[in-house]
């Protein structure tokens, strides 16, 4: 029981939650860009926040279901549809086989998650499920067959823009003026899931060399051009960099969501102030997939 991957769209892969515990190999987190999209997506077909589920980037792809399979888009608001018809992002749906599911551009936001009842199912290496390499044409996606009466979550984070919060970054005396969090930045073309490229007025700096160190997502790393990354998903575990803040936990799946061309600022939180928006986020989410849980019925395996 599969989907069958006509067109693979640009970068579409297989995630849950990432590998959290073997940074200490080296081995990035990776896993869903947008973990909160996810767990959403999850939950309104019944699954585990953290069920394999398909990232698709700025232009999705393109699948037979070669069996009934209950499914959702959950993220940015890609223009979808089945069989030529337009499928709303946020709404389940029931694929019979034979059925095209094409999930195409969105025009804001970057990133939505083609959700399975059942989950996707993935070889496990170091305790995770989520695929290194994208999805190709020809491929199968293996998952049970389902089937769901629709239902309906109209949440999206997705937006031309943000205000970034942060911390100070362990190198934030490195840099002779607050010009960081003075400007817009525009999101460069060149940004991927390692790292947000950003352009803007560079940095001015003290000279020196900084030995690797660890880094994690949301670390904003200033190159030697002056110009700020900001460290995501799938972003290398040490770095040479200096480091003039990093993106608290709460903004973080955010980041996912910024395409070439947004504006972003960025603006200084105290930690005890990161700590509250990160426990009022986790229970916003804590409480929306507890409704989902118990407000209706849940799809049917098989």
């Amino acid at each position: 029981m599969s989907l069958l991957v006509r067109e693979a769209g640009l970068q579409s892969l297989l995630v849950d939650f990432g590998r959290e515990r073997s940074r200490a190999l080296g081995v990035p987190v990776g896993g869903a860009a947008d973990r909160a999209a996810l767990a959403l997506g999850n939950a309104l077909v019944g699954n585990a926040p953290h069920a394999v589920a398909l990232e698709a980037a700025f232009a999705g792809p393109t699948v037979e279901a070669l069996h009934q399979a209950a499914c959702v888009i959950f993220g940015a608001p890609f223009q979808s549809s089945v069989n030529g018809n337009a499928v709303a992002t946020g709404v389940t749906f029931t694929l019979q086989s034979g059925d095209v599911l094409r999930v195409g551009g969105t025009q804001v936001g970057a990133r939505a998650y083609l959700c399975v009842a059942g989950g996707f199912d993935a070889p496990e290496v170091l305790g995770s499920r989520s695929a290194l390499e994208a999805i190709r044409a020809g491929d199968t996606l293996a998952c049970a067959a389902s089937r769901t009466e629709a239902r309906r979550l109209p949440f999206c984070e997705a937006a031309s823009g943000c205000t970034l919060r942060t911390l100070g970054g362990p190198q934030r005396d490195w840099f002779t003026d607050d010009s960081f969090f003075a400007q817009e930045y525009i999101v460069s073309p060149a940004s991927n899931r390692m790292g947000l490229r950003l352009k803007g007025t560079p940095l001015a700096r003290t000279p020196g060399e900084l030995v690797s160190e660890a880094v994690a997502p949301g670390a904003v790393q200033v190159a030697n051009d002056g110009l700020p990354i900001v460290l995501g998903a799938d972003g290398q575990t040490i770095g040479g960099y200096p480091k003039v803040a990093h993106v608290i936990r709460a903004d973080l799946d955010r980041l996912a969501q910024l395409r070439p061309g947004d504006r972003v600022r960025f603006v200084r939180v105290t930690s005890e102030e990161a700590e509250d928006v990160a426990r009022e986020r986790a229970a916003f989410l804590a409480s929306w997939l507890t409704r989902l849980r118990i407000a209706e019925r849940q799809p049917v395996l098989g």
